[in-house]
């Protein structure tokens, strides 16, 4: 990827059997010279792809690349677009686009493509990560860590690594290690959903803040030893933030380290939240935090939309009949382990996440990690965060007939705690001084 001058992009927005669309314009393509404009549908025939409108049917081998005459003042609508994909906000919405559209074939499947420049992307990133009406200094603090992550992901791309074996994944019969990292999509660049960077378009952008975040921090990435930062977010680090070794493969970035997320560290507590003991009084205490806050003006700048199906982030409980969590293992696991005695934290991180859980059954026992497997496996779609103590209760006969789970926070945990920044931008805190905090060792540099 060469630096110094604004990338472009291609952003897969959604995969189906067909693809409803509408263009607001005037549009040409690669496939016919006829100006296209109004109602149209793709679909695979006869592995051709065929598009058709109220008075025109076009088809091509492999791609159809929709060109606005006017790529700002012009858009396009894709219908029936999936979002929080096997989150518990899942649905289908439509969503509004600028720029370029391309349709192309992807196995049995269409793909619909955004291509554009970076800077327009992330304008939407940073209004579909969050509330576009938020404090001028959050929206810069997202704005620089959507466009470093990016460019970092990229970069990694360019130079696609084969995995050390001692990298990769890994399970036998007493461990089952994984973890769950952006795989690099073959077709484009990133996906439009969480599993890369929430992006819907222009459909979320309903302020200029947004634009305005954006042309600020125009080409600013945070920096570490020459690299561009791999830089994470989640919604709440619970208090504090965690390690990427801890969440994802067994790398350290000096920048993605622990992080209280506070002015201070609080009193009369044991921060060493690997050991257990400590790990427990941590999460039953309220301690303070930035991200430990119940104001609605705050909330409503991250928690936009279904995100605010969600109340209980900072400390949360969750409770499970014997039944429900059995069948809810065996299910998430395929593996019969009877009734469940016991879930056993093994090992946790820095923020009492746990990296690995042991559940013990009445027929088998085995041990779980990394910390998006345990929230996989203990939810139907994902548990808040891994850091949680478990309670047990109701025993019969040895065998409890109730968990109750204590967690804390919402999310991964690593790099910048997007609550936490709401907060501290209210409080007045730079974006620079947001970024020093969540991202320590990492520097702000203008590369284009």
């Amino acid at each position: 990827m060469k630096l110094g001058t604004e990338p472009w992009i291609n952003v897969g927005i959604l995969t189906d059997r067909q693809i409803r669309f509408d263009l607001y314009g005037d549009y040409s393509t690669n496939v016919t010279n006829k100006t296209l404009s109004g109602i149209f549908k793709a679909e695979l025939k006869d592995n051709k792809i065929l598009c058709s409108g109220s008075s025109i049917q076009f088809e091509t081998e492999d791609e159809i690349f929709f060109e606005p005459s006017d790529a700002v003042s012009e858009s396009f609508v894709l219908k029936d677009v999936l979002i929080g994909v096997k989150f518990h906000w899942e649905r289908r919405e439509k969503q509004r686009f600028n720029y370029y559209l391309k349709i192309i074939k992807n196995g049995d499947n269409l793909t619909a493509i955004n291509y554009l420049p970076i800077e327009a992307y992330l304008t939407s990133v940073i209004s579909s990560e969050m509330s576009a009406k938020c404090s001028i200094n959050l929206l810069r603090s997202q704005a620089v860590v959507a466009r470093s992550w990016l460019l970092a992901q990229l970069q990694n791309k360019d130079k696609e690594k084969s995995k050390e074996p001692s990298l990769r994944p890994y399970s036998n019969d007493q461990e089952l290690i994984t973890w769950y990292d952006r795989e690099a999509h073959k077709l484009f660049d990133v996906c439009a959903d969480d599993h890369c960077q929430r992006f819907q378009g222009v459909t979320k952008v309903t302020t200029e803040t947004s634009g305005q975040a954006i042309a600020d921090t125009r080409g600013i990435v945070l920096m570490s030893d020459d690299e561009i930062c791999d830089t994470r977010y989640s919604k709440s680090c619970g208090g504090m933030s965690e390690s990427y070794e801890n969440v994802w493969e067994p790398i350290k970035y000096k920048y993605l380290v622990p992080v209280i997320d506070y002015k201070y560290e609080p009193e009369n507590l044991n921060l060493n939240l690997k050991e257990e003991k400590n790990s427990v009084e941590w999460i039953k205490t309220n301690v303070q935090a930035f991200c430990n806050t119940n104001d609605p003006k705050i909330l409503n700048q991250i928690l936009i939309d279904y995100d605010q199906e969600t109340k209980d982030f900072y400390r949360w409980k969750v409770e499970y009949s014997q039944k429900q969590l059995s069948e809810l293992i065996k299910n998430k696991l395929n593996m019969d382990f009877g009734e469940i005695l016991d879930l056993v934290p093994v090992e946790r991180g820095y923020s009492s996440r746990l990296i690995k859980l042991k559940i013990v059954g009445t027929k088998k026992s085995l041990i779980i990690g990394k910390e998006l497997e345990i929230r996989r496996v203990l939810s139907p779609t994902h548990l808040y965060s891994s850091a949680f103590y478990i309670d047990k209760e109701d025993e019969i006969e040895g065998i409890p007939q109730k968990f109750i789970l204590y967690g804390a926070g919402w999310g991964h945990g690593v790099g910048l705690c997007q609550i936490g920044a709401a907060v501290m931008a209210e409080k007045g805190y730079q974006f620079d001084e947001i970024l020093s905090h969540y991202f320590p060792n990492a520097s702000l540099k203008k590369i284009y």
